[in-house]
C-alpha cells in the first residue's frame, strides 16, 4: 500500500469523531436558552400570583344592640376679668349637652342606627366694657342670652380592627343630622331693655371616624371627631317684637375640627 492510500485510511476514521464533537458543543448552548425562558416564565407566574395576605377578623358580631351616652357640661364665673380688648367682664355662664344613641349590628362590623341630642347654653352678663384705644371704648350691661336646640341623627356605622385585637379598633361613622331650636337675647334694663328672639333650622351631613377600646365583653369607650361634612343653618330673627330678619349659611369642610371631639362609652348587648 502507497503512502498516499494510507494517509486517505487514516484521515477518513477520524473525521466522524471530529464532527460530533462540534455537535457536542453545539447541543448545550440550546439547552441554556430553554432554561431562560423556562426561568422568565416562572417569574412572571410569581407576579400574578402575589398576596399581600391581609388578614381581618370580625370586631362586632351580627345581631348586637349597641348603646351609648355622651354627656358634656360646663360653667364658669367671672368678676371684673380681662381678656383682649373686653375689660371688666362680670358675669356666669354655663353649657349642657347629653346624647343618647341606639344601633343595631344588620352584618358583621356594619351597624345602622340613631342618636337624639339635647344642648343647653346660659349667658349672663352685668358688666362688660370693650377698649379699642384710650378713647375709643364702648360698654353694656345686663346681657342675658338663653338657648336651647334639638337634633336627630341617623347613623351608619362600620367597623375594623386593628390587626388581630378584638380588644382595640377603628369605626367610619357617617351621619344625616337635622335639628332646630330657639335663642332667646337681651340687653339692658328698664326702658333702655332691647332684644330678639331667635329660631333656627340647622342640616349637616357629615363623616366622623373614631376609635373604640373595649374595656370588657360588653362595654367600651369611644372617642370621635367631626372630619369631613356640609352644614346648611337657616335663622328667623324677631327684634323688639316688630323688625323681621333671616339669616341662611352654607359650609363644607374637611378638616379636623378640635370643637368636635366626643367621648362617650356605649355597651355592646
Amino acid at each position: 500500500m502507497s503512502r498516499f492510500k494510507l494517509l486517505i485510511l487514516i484521515f477518513s476514521f477520524f473525521l466522524p469523531l471530529s464532527v460530533q464533537a462540534k455537535e457536542e458543543i453545539i447541543g448545550p448552548k440550546t439547552d441554556f436558552a430553554d432554561t431562560s425562558e423556562v426561568s422568565v416564565n416562572q417569574s412572571e407566574t410569581d407576579l400574578e400570583e402575589f398576596s399581600r395576605d391581609i388578614e381581618s377578623v370580625v370586631f362586632v358580631p351580627k345581631g348586637q344592640w349597641i348603646a351609648g351616652l355622651s354627656v358634656s357640661y360646663s360653667q364658669s364665673s367671672q368678676n371684673k376679668y380681662q381678656f383682649l380688648i373686653l375689660e371688666g367682664i362680670s358675669g356666669d355662664t354655663y353649657s349642657f349637652k347629653i346624647s343618647p344613641m341606639v344601633m343595631f349590628v344588620v352584618a358583621p362590623d356594619l351597624g345602622l342606627g340613631g342618636r337624639f341630642s339635647y344642648a343647653r347654653s346660659l349667658t349672663k352678663v352685668s358688666n362688660a366694657d370693650i377698649v379699642l384705644d384710650a378713647e375709643t371704648d364702648y360698654s353694656f350691661d345686663h346681657l342675658y342670652r338663653l338657648s336651647h336646640n334639638y337634633y336627630g341623627s341617623l347613623l351608619m356605622r362600620n367597623y375594623f380592627s386593628v390587626g388581630k385585637s378584638k380588644r382595640f379598633g377603628f369605626f367610619n361613622e357617617v351621619q344625616l343630622q337635622l335639628g332646630g331650636g330657639q335663642t332667646k337675647l337681651t340687653t339692658g334694663v328698664g326702658t333702655d331693655l332691647t332684644g330678639s328672639y331667635e329660631r333656627n333650622f340647622s342640616l349637616n351631613v357629615g363623616l366622623a371616624p373614631g376609635v373604640c377600646v373595649f374595656l370588657s365583653n360588653y362595654s367600651a369607650l369611644e372617642v370621635n371627631i367631626g372630619l369631613l361634612g356640609f352644614n346648611y343653618n337657616a335663622t328667623k330673627a324677631i327684634k323688639d317684637q316688630i323688625y323681621v330678619s333671616h339669616r341662611n349659611s352654607k359650609s363644607a369642610n374637611f378638616r379636623i375640627n378640635l370643637f368636635s371631639i366626643s367621648f362617650g362609652v356605649a355597651f355592646y348587648l
